[in-house]
């Protein structure tokens, strides 16, 4: 409409060629409407300029409305873009805050990450150290498992070892202990032909067989041997040797050192040589240098046995001493067995056991080496 408005301002009509609103009612007012037409000629003029003041004022109108409604549209697109400005700076901080979070938590991955390796190169490290460790100890055991087995393999029946068995000596290096009921004749005898040193008779070699039913209950229990006593084998040998052995007279005491020596946590060790006080004597030390905790008679104690790890001591005779070893001997040659130490024939093992029996039941009765 403003385009329009603006085209017919520009070219405005001719005022001859305007046509009148009325139409003429005929030939004969002519004059009349020559009259006029001469004497009103202001009339469409002001016609003309009543409609171009009114589009104008339609055309301001419009102008009007449509910046105001521009301005209202600017309003909303500033609000709008207010908002998107806040939703802008709140996701910038929530990004920021997620970058801050994210730094964090990588820093601390890498940090326990670091930890991780630390503590893991530590551990590594001690393994390795416990690990040369352990090689070193199995080193010395594996030399102190040779050394023992060229003790016991080089130890027979025939020919024995003395360094595994220092108690067996030959006869004619032991004496007779003191206290026997021996006459002086024979012991000054002996003494002049040991001083004179006169060779001693040959000793005649002793005779051997096999019992059939003692090697038949060996061979069973050397096919799986164990230590465990319901077995034929050990059941024999703890009633006729190792009870009897160690029946002392303090019973109490007898059966801790049975399961002492079972469970080779027996400790024996010499006495001091000096005589100690008994009233300075410590209270877990029952019996004393010239009482024996055993059999509870006086007699000369030259070692002490501790069980396990009690810290107590016990004073022993050396009657008592050479029961205890006799049985403790009887036991490591059989563990050696069961661990598969003894590269021997079954009959040379068999006549090693008679012999510790042997021992025992010499013991059982009194009888010990004098080096004791």
């Amino acid at each position: 409409s403003q385009a329009s408005f603006e085209e017919e301002s520009q070219n405005p009509p001719s005022v001859g060629h305007w046509k009148p609103l009325m139409p003429s009612k005929g030939d004969k007012e002519e004059p009349e409407s020559g009259c006029q037409d001469a004497g009103g000629v202001h009339e469409p003029q002001s016609t003309e300029q009543l409609n171009v003041s009114r589009l104008r004022s339609s055309s301001v109108e419009i102008r009007e409305k449509g910046s105001e409604f521009l301005r209202d549209e600017l309003h909303k697109a500033q609000k709008e873009l207010k908002l998107k400005d806040k939703e802008c700076e709140r996701l910038s901080k929530v990004r920021e805050q997620l970058e801050q979070e994210l730094e964090e938590l990588t820093a601390s991955l890498f940090e326990e990450a670091h930890k991780m390796v630390r503590e893991a190169n530590t551990k590594q490290a001690a393994a390795e150290k416990q690990l040369m460790e352990a090689r070193g100890k199995i080193d010395m055991l594996q030399a102190e498992v040779t050394a023992l087995k060229t003790l016991v393999i080089t130890s027979t029946p025939s020919s024995p070892n003395w360094e595994l068995h220092p108690q067996l000596q030959s006869p004619s290096k032991a004496g007779f202990r003191k206290g026997h009921g021996r006459n002086k004749s024979t012991s000054s005898a002996m003494v002049s032909a040991a001083s004179q040193n006169v060779a001693p008779e040959p000793v005649s070699r002793e005779c051997k067989e096999v019992d059939s039913i003692l090697f038949s209950e060996f061979q069973a229990w050397k096919e799986s041997p164990t230590l465990d006593k319901s077995c034929s084998f050990l059941d024999r040998i703890y009633r006729e040797d190792v009870g009897p052995c160690l029946d002392f007279t303090k019973q109490e005491l007898s059966e801790l050192v049975r399961v002492a020596v079972e469970q080779n946590t027996l400790t024996i060790e010499p006495v001091a040589s000096q005589t100690v006080p008994v009233g300075k004597v410590a209270a877990e030390e029952c019996g004393g240098p010239k009482k024996c905790a055993l059999s509870g008679l006086p007699r000369t104690c030259k070692h002490r046995i501790m069980l396990g790890d009690s810290g107590s001591y016990y004073y022993i005779s050396l009657s008592c001493r050479a029961r205890i070893t006799a049985v403790c001997n009887f036991f490591t040659y059989i563990r050696y067995i069961q661990q598969g130490l003894v590269w021997q024939d079954v009959e040379l093992m068999y006549w090693e056991v008679m012999r510790l029996r042997r021992e025992m039941s010499l013991a059982k009765l009194g009888f010990y080496p004098s080096e004791m």
